[in-house]
């Protein structure tokens, strides 16, 4: 473990006053703060298998060093920022990129970090080694037969390495869809698609959920088979009680409501998960809160009341994970500072006075609905978040712990020495 205990104890120590100050001043003027902090202690984000490397364009990937080589040290990483935050005690894995040699014995070694495996991802986007169909033209929408019995069957191999891990779901984004008019037949694509998905659906565990993600456009930009929210809803309504929408919150087109799509689908009881991100032009991939951290708000506005109106447990309710690409910064230092911007959102979001809200609403009290709403988003919740932090073992300041103790560098001389590769 490159953070013991004893580090992040030292870490904490001349940080103390200071902090104590700022909580005290938040005991003070949040009401119900203990119920917040024990929300916070048990609200868990995952972490991607794929995030913990340098991400890139498509001209090019610069790499920063010292990255994760195989799934042992990527468990590692992930452990690593959960030994720091107190909030990424699960690793979502993507097949076949992270198939386990030896289940157990990898299950055994996330157990010491203080893991769990989340939802594992199925990948046919793109044409693996020694695959005998390609999907240049989709998976499961595929006009060939053979090649959308290939997609099937790779799915139910991701079930049996996730029943293997210990988790309990399985994410089914696909790139299908079309470039130009005229290539193809959407009602076939869509009852291709369907029938596909049912057999995936048929292999789950009982205890397992199925969620289909969506997305607006890319790699296709004529047409997505699986394009926007309705059309996941409309498969996982088709499919059945297990199966759930995802929502990818640089999956939308510009200016979406992000926060009443949410709302419909907890309604609807056909909302699964979560992918966190941002986006300032489309589906950025950027660190999370980094360009509009007011609608990041305003999404867990709607999430808290839609999961209390329904009794849901917000930590377990969801299934809540980061899908970041990180081209620029440290892969690690990203991933804090998008758990970091989570947590925020999150408390302030619990401030939230919801029946004076409501009544606000009830009388078309547009002004009183407003000023509630942001006097939380303006309450400075970082004492709340970090005494949350503090009182679940970790750093006060995970950022800065992970730049003193020069992890960056220790993970460099232990994995290769830093490579920059140029650009197309």
């Amino acid at each position: 473990m490159l953070i013991e205990k004893k580090t992040i104890s030292d870490h904490n120590d001349p940080l103390l006053s200071q902090h104590t100050r700022r909580f005290t001043y938040a005991s003070e003027t949040v009401p119900g703060i203990k119920g917040i902090i024990q929300k916070l202690k048990d609200f868990q984000v995952a972490i991607p298998s794929w995030a913990l490397g340098t991400g890139g364009t498509r001209f090019g990937r610069f790499n920063g060093g010292g990255e994760p080589r195989m799934l042992e040290e990527k468990i590692e990483d992930v452990g690593l920022l959960h030994a720091l935050n107190a909030s990424s005690g699960a690793i979502s894995l993507h097949i076949p990129w992270d198939i386990p040699a030896d289940a157990k014995k990898i299950r055994s070694l996330a157990a010491e970090h203080g893991l769990r495996f989340d939802a594992v991802n199925s990948n046919t986007f793109q044409d693996q080694p020694g695959q005998k169909y390609s999907y240049k033209f989709g998976s499961l929408q595929h006009v060939d037969k053979a090649i959308r019995k290939q997609a099937i069957e790779h799915n139910i191999e991701v079930i049996r390495h996730g029943m293997e891990l210990g988790s309990d779901s399985l994410t089914v984004w696909l790139a299908d869809g079309s470039c130009f008019p005229g290539q193809l037949n959407f009602r076939r694509a869509f009852e291709n698609t369907l029938s596909g998905l049912q057999e995936i659906y048929a292999a789950l565990p009982d205890n397992w959920k199925v969620f289909v993600e969506y997305k607006a456009y890319e790699p296709n930009f004529y047409s997505t088979t699986v394009g926007d929210w309705g059309q996941s809803y409309l498969y996982a309504s088709k499919l059945g009680s297990k199966a759930y929408t995802l929502v990818d919150l640089g999956h939308h087109l510009p200016n979406a409501n992000i926060q009443q799509i949410v709302a419909l689908l907890l309604n609807e009881k056909k909302l699964g998960g979560f992918h966190f991100n941002d986006s300032k032009y489309g589906d950025d991939d950027l660190t999370v809160g980094s360009i509009d951290p007011y609608q990041l708000f305003l999404i867990f506005n709607e999430l808290v009341e839609g999961m209390d109106a329904r009794n849901m447990n917000h930590a377990t309710g969801l299934g809540w994970m980061i899908d970041a690409s990180h081209n620029v910064k440290d892969p690690l230092e990203d991933l804090l500072q998008s758990v970091e911007a989570i947590m925020i959102a999150y408390a302030q979001a619990l401030l939230v006075d919801t029946k004076a809200l409501q009544d606000a609403q009830e009388k078309n009290d547009v002004a009183r609905a407003q000023e509630i709403l942001q006097q939380a988003y303006r309450t400075d919740v970082r004492p709340i978040v970090a005494e949350a932090r503090l009182q679940n073992g970790a750093a006060l300041a995970p950022l800065q712990l992970f730049r003193e103790e020069k992890v960056r560098a220790q993970l460099i001389k232990e994995r290769g020495e830093k490579t920059i590769a140029t650009g197309l």
